[in-house]
């Protein structure tokens, strides 16, 4: 029997130049898309990279020693990114999450953190600044991060369980060190903490208690945790509806054990259903993009690690903005190219799944988690 071939499309580097209005129109934070949907939340990709092999992410199998990475003249410097974010910000964007990969990989990040934190909207605020790891230097980079000015930070666990963990992060890490990060997390004061965890059937749904337990008695209201429905995202990843577990059973399964009540959202767009322990033990959180689509709400952009602009976590192709920043254009040229952009997209993946047929047979190919982040 020959080898498996997974097909992954290289989407970074052939992307179309967004188009540069004759006579740009000022930014004035009411840009909405086909849908009506304004744009609120920018969530910036610093580096493809990562130390951990998901298979739901970055399996092995493809993301060997040979897999060719980004060369660091591709990736936006810190200045070109910090320069993109201001532009988004004057159309609306008030939260700022980066991503990777693996963000804290990406050497100095702090240096970036302080840039953005200085940033403020057209009304004067401050804006939400917050990154998603995988919590494994957490322990080390958490002070830093709190100096430069990060508001929040959410950590990847998928497992309780050390043996679980260190399968399914597929390169022997340790679950200790990432409970570590997040409570060095907890320390230096950027709780509450989420903690994403990625729920797979017949792989981990049984730490679904135990992990809530965990935290639960070791952070009480500090650690939020969210389960996710595990995605169709990419094609490297093998997905089959089958090893999704939707967000109802797992609720019931954890309101079995500790008894919930639902909240209400805390912002409009918000792609967690929030529930709390009515012991006040703290607050849970359900993100349910396979079998409750939240994209009608949705108002999230994506910057790519070279500068590419995804509309949508699930897309097939981006807006090379990259070309714009190192072609000489004005800020005001590259803010009307991001407003036509926004105001032409139509994205709505998961309520199109089913009548899309969208699994890895199917022909679509799709940007790869690592290179667009979560």
């Amino acid at each position: 029997m020959g080898e498996t071939i997974i097909p992954l499309a290289d989407l970074r580097y052939a992307a179309p130049v967004p188009r540069v209005p004759a006579q740009p129109v000022a930014p004035n934070g009411l840009l909405a898309d086909r849908l009506g949907r304004p744009l609120r939340d920018l969530r910036i990709s610093v580096t493809d990279r990562c130390n951990f092999r998901c298979s739901y992410c970055m399996p092995k199998e493809v993301f060997d020693r040979d897999y060719k990475f980004l060369p660091q003249s591709s990736l936006l410097s810190f200045e070109e990114i910090t320069r993109s974010a201001r532009l988004f910000v004057a159309h609306g964007v008030k939260k700022l999450r980066l991503t990777g990969g693996e963000p804290l990989l990406r050497k100095h990040l702090e240096v970036l953190v302080g840039q953005l934190a200085a940033l403020r909207t057209p009304e004067g605020e401050a804006l939400d600044i917050t990154l998603t790891t995988n919590g494994s230097v957490l322990e080390r980079k958490a002070e830093a991060l709190r100096d430069a000015g990060l508001k929040r930070i959410t950590v990847s666990l998928d497992a309780l369980d050390d043996a679980i963990f260190r399968r399914m992060n597929d390169v022997d890490f340790p679950v200790a060190d990432v409970l570590a990060g997040i409570a060095a997390a907890v320390r230096v004061g950027l709780a509450p903490i989420k903690v994403n965890m990625v729920v797979k059937r017949g792989t981990n749904d049984h730490e679904i208690v135990p992990l809530a337990r965990h935290l639960r008695e070791r952070f009480g209201p500090a650690v939020v945790l969210r389960f996710i429905e595990y995605m169709d995202v990419g094609a490297t990843n093998g997905w089959r509806m089958d090893e999704v577990l939707p967000s109802a059973q797992v609720r019931e399964r954890l309101h079995a054990a500790f008894p919930l009540e639902p909240l209400d959202p805390s912002a409009p767009g918000e792609t967690a259903e929030r529930w709390r322990y009515r012991d006040g033990g703290g607050e849970v959180g359900f993100i349910s993009s396979v079998t409750q689509a939240f994209c009608r709400d949705c108002n999230r952009a994506r910057l790519s690690t070279e500068g590419k602009l995804f509309l949508c976590l699930f897309a097939s192709g981006g807006h090379d903005l990259r070309a714009l920043l190192r072609g000489g254009f004005s800020d005001a040229q590259i803010a009307g190219a991001i407003g036509l952009v926004w105001a032409d997209r139509e994205d709505r993946y998961s309520e199109l799944r089913g009548a899309m047929e969208a699994d890895a047979g199917s022909g679509g190919r799709r940007v790869e988690m690592h290179y667009i982040g979560g």
